[in-house]
């Protein structure tokens, strides 16, 4: 059924396939329709596992991007995903970059974005965490507006933080977006610390506040080199953060060159980043030695590319792209397969 649903969507632009497939599954998840839908697929509950202290009812979760705004939480959970991650949304509302703005590699089953944090802003995201029934672990994922300087974007993920604490299941920072100009520059040195150390500190007064510990991971780009993914890694243990999502989309185009699109501007997803992620994952791994756990993603499009993330080092993981690409029935899959 999905080739046929495939062919429809894929005959539109990228992002209104996305928003047609957005709209969709949240009228779905409105309704009783969403327990059809759970019946039709017969997606098992998996195995649970758990992770940063959350037990999760299995570890095959939605990437940030998919439902930025959290509008269709109880559509995409009727597919069978262990935990959902929402945005990346910013303090206050943004249009994002100019239209066209996604474009697919058919070929390589890879997608291009410049998408640049397009949301409704997070007081909206948050009314829809509360109002979703959605059974397993929601992850909300951060980021700072456009028109704030990247020297002042610790406000941005503070007021963020502040926010969303209380209604998520864990929080990403999002400091790794090749969208959003000069993004990336807080993910290296003194930027880095001054951010963590904010964050943590944040987070433990809020903790307080609420009685209750909410994990916080940080997402980070694949395109590092050694001495710079070695940092991080050293960063991330030394403010002992609860996890790290790697990786975000890249912006090499080594895999996909000759390819239609290849040329678009943005961060590639999909399955040209596959192997690149689990080399970031593998050398983290290597230099984490288990202190901060690894959420995988990107390319994941098979059970085998899957184990390949979790032989890498990652703990749980996270596809977007390969939904796009594969359906519905690549949840179940890796679901039934990931043990």
């Amino acid at each position: 059924m999905y080739s046929f649903i495939k062919k429809g969507l894929f005959s539109l632009d990228a992002e209104q396939a996305h928003n047609v497939t957005l709209k969709t599954l949240g009228m779905i998840g409105k309704t009783p329709a969403k327990y059809l839908l759970q019946t039709a697929l017969r997606c098992p509950q998996g195995t649970p596992k758990t992770c940063m202290g959350i037990r999760f009812k299995n570890p095959i979760g939605l990437a940030a991007g998919a439902d930025k705004n959290g509008d269709a939480i109880d559509g995409f959970g009727a597919l069978g995903f262990g935990f959902i991650e929402v945005g990346t949304v910013t303090p206050l509302a943004q249009d994002g970059n100019p239209k066209p703005r996604q474009f697919r590699l058919l070929e390589a089953e890879g997608i291009i974005n410049r998408n640049g944090f397009n949301n409704r802003g997070v007081d909206y995201l948050v009314e829809n965490v509360k109002k979703a029934n959605y059974d397993g672990v929601i992850g909300i994922n951060i980021g700072k507006n456009s028109t704030t300087s990247v020297e002042n974007g610790k406000g941005d993920y503070i007021y963020c933080l502040n926010k969303v604490y209380n209604h998520a299941g864990y929080i990403t920072i999002n400091i790794s977006s090749p969208n959003s100009p000069g993004l990336r520059q807080l993910q290296y040195g003194e930027a880095l610390d001054d951010l963590l150390q904010g964050i943590k500190l944040r987070q433990k007064a809020l903790a307080d506040y609420y009685n209750k510990y909410v994990p916080i991971v940080v997402k980070i780009a694949p395109d590092q080199t050694e001495a710079e993914l070695v940092q991080i890694a050293d960063t991330l243990r030394r403010h002992e953060m609860d996890g790290v999502i790697a990786t975000n989309t890249t912006l090499s185009r080594d895999s996909v060159q000759g390819i239609a699109n290849a040329e678009q501007q943005g961060g590639l997803s999909g399955k040209p980043l596959q192997h690149l992620s689990t080399q970031i994952i593998t050398r983290l791994h290597q230099e984490l030695k288990g202190e901060v756990p690894i959420i995988g993603s990107g390319g994941i499009d098979s059970v085998a590319s899957a184990e390949q993330k979790i032989t890498a080092g990652a703990e749980l993981l996270q596809l977007y792209s390969g939904l796009i690409y594969h359906g519905p029935h690549l949840v179940k899959s890796l679901v039934e397969g990931i043990k």
